[in-house]
C-alpha cells in the first residue's frame, strides 16, 4: 500500500472509481494502474479493480483498501476476450454503479465502447488513458489509418483522455476530433525515491523484456563498438530472445562483458549500481524506466522511441538520444557518457519530481471531478455542446 505522506490532502468528494484490467500481467499499464488504485484508495476514495482474470505476476499488489473483483467465470486473454470483458464490466456497473470508469491504456480502450453501448446515458463518466504513441515506429499507411479508425470507434464514449506527455496532446485531440485530452505525468516513482549515491563504475543496465521491440540486438552491436574494456552491460529481464542474444554476444566477442540477469521485480538496486541506463527500443509506451533511472540519479542513453525522451532528456546531463537502430550513434553516446563527469544525482532526481505518485494521483482526481461535473451540467438542462459546457466547468482543456 502506498503511504499518504504528510502533505496528502483529503478529497473534497469521495468518488467511487472502477478500474478495469484484463489481468495482472507484468506490463507497464498494469503496474501504473495498480499504483494509482492504491493511491486513490489511500486518499479515501472507493476504488474497485475489476479483472477479467485476477492472476499474474502482479497479483496481490493491490492494497487492502482496494476491492478486487474477478469476473465469474474468469476471462483470460484470448480471441474475443476484450468483447466479453466489456460486457462483464457493463453488467457489473448495472449492479454496482460508479462515478468514474477509468480505462488504463490503449489495450483496454474497447471497454469504454462496450459500456457506452450497453448502458448509454446510464454509464459513468469515462476517462481513458493513452499509454502508447498514436504514431508508432513501423505503423504507417493503411495500418495507421486502420488504427485511427478503430481508436475513434472505441473511444467515442470517452468524456476525457489522459496523455502521458504534452507532446501527444494535440495528436490525441486530432485523432478524436474533440479537445478532451489532458497531460498528466506517469506515476513511476514513490514519493520517497531518492538517489543512494553518485554513479560510479562502468556498468550499463538495460532493463526490460528480451523481445524484438526492445532492440537489444542493436544494443549488443553498439556495446561491441565501445572501446573500453572495463565497460559492462547487464540485461535485467527475461523473454523469448534470451538464447539468441547470448549467441550474438559470443559472436561479437563481448560475452565476457555481458550478463543476462533475468527478471527483477524491482530494478532499483540495479540502477543504484549502474553508471547509466540504456534504452534501445524501437518503440515504447512512455518509457517509465527513464523516469526510474533519473529518479535514482542515473543518466540515460535512449533511442527516440517514446515521447518521454523529449520531456526528460533535454539536457546532456540527463543523457543522450539517438535514432532507433543507430548502432554507431548508440556506441558514441555510451562512450561519451562513460567518460563524462558524473552528473549530480540529486539534480537528476529533481528533474522528475512531478512523476511521483502523490501529485499524479491528485491530478487524476481533479480531472475526474471536473469531467464528472461537466458531464452532469450537460445532462441537466445545459443544452450547449458538451465541449462548451466542459470549458465553462473546467476552463479550456490542455492542447
Amino acid at each position: 500500500m502506498i503511504g499518504a505522506g504528510p502533505d496528502r490532502r483529503s478529497p473534497g468528494h469521495r468518488l467511487s472509481i472502477l478500474v478495469v484490467l484484463h489481468d495482472l500481467s507484468l506490463g507497464g499499464t498494469e503496474r501504473v494502474a495498480l499504483r494509482l488504485v492504491n493511491a486513490w484508495a489511500e486518499a479515501g476514495h472507493a476504488v474497485t479493480l475489476l479483472c477479467g482474470s485476477a492472476t499474474g505476476p502482479q497479483a496481490g499488489l493491490a492494497g487492502e483498501t482496494v476491492e478486487v473483483v474477478e469476473c465469474a467465470p474468469a476471462i483470460p486473454r484470448g480471441r474475443g476476450s476484450r468483447g466479453r470483458l466489456g460486457k462483464a464490466v457493463a453488467q457489473h456497473l448495472r449492479r454496482q454503479p460508479a462515478d468514474i470508469l477509468f480505462i488504463p491504456g490503449n489495450f483496454h480502450w474497447s471497454i469504454g465502447r462496450a459500456v457506452g453501448r450497453h448502458l448509454s446515458e446510464n454509464r459513468p463518466t469515462i476517462v481513458a488513458q493513452v499509454s502508447s504513441p498514436i504514431f508508432r515506429h513501423g505503423r504507417r499507411g493503411l495500418r495507421q489509418w486502420a488504427f485511427e479508425i478503430g481508436a475513434r470507434r472505441r473511444l467515442r464514449d470517452a468524456d476525457a483522455m489522459v496523455t502521458l506527455s504534452p507532446y501527444t496532446l494535440a495528436q490525441t485531440n486530432r485523432l478524436l476530433g474533440r479537445r478532451i485530452a489532458s497531460a498528466i505525468p506517469l506515476p513511476a516513482l514513490d514519493d520517497d525515491t531518492r538517489p543512494t549515491s553518485p554513479a560510479t563504475g562502468k556498468l550499463i543496465v538495460a532493463a526490460g523484456r528480451l523481445a524484438p521491440e526492445k532492440g537489444y540486438d542493436v544494443a549488443l552491436k553498439a556495446f561491441a563498438k565501445v572501446q573500453d574494456p572495463e565497460a559492462r552491460l547487464a540485461f535485467v529481464g527475461d523473454g523469448p530472445l534470451r538464447e539468441d542474444l547470448g549467441a550474438l554476444a559470443h559472436a561479437l566477442g563481448v560475452a565476457d562483458r555481458v550478463s543476462f540477469e533475468g527478471y527483477a521485480a524491482d530494478i532499483g538496486p540495479w540502477l543504484d549500481k549502474a553508471r547509466m541506463l540504456l534504452l534501445s527500443s524501437w518503440h515504447e509506451g512512455f518509457g517509465a524506466v527513464i523516469i526510474e533511472a533519473l529518479g535514482r540519479g542515473r543518466p540515460v542513453v535512449a533511442t527516440d522511441c517514446t515521447p518521454a525522451v523529449r520531456d526528460l532528456l533535454w539536457s546532456m546531463t540527463h543523457g543522450e538520444v539517438v535514432r532507433p537502430g543507430d548502432v554507431d550513434g548508440m556506441a558514441a553516446a555510451m562512450t561519451a557518457q562513460l567518460h563524462a563527469p558524473t552528473p549530480d544525482p540529486e539534480a537528476l532526481a529533481d528533474a522528475v519530481w512531478a512523476y511521483r505518485i502523490t501529485p499524479v494521483a491528485d491530478a487524476y482526481i481533479d480531472l475526474f471531478e471536473k469531467t464528472r461535473n461537466a458531464r452532469a451540467m450537460a445532462r441537466c438542462g445545459d443544452r450547449r455542446p458538451l465541449f462548451e459546457t466542459a470549458v465553462a466547468a473546467l476552463g479550456a482543456p490542455n492542447g
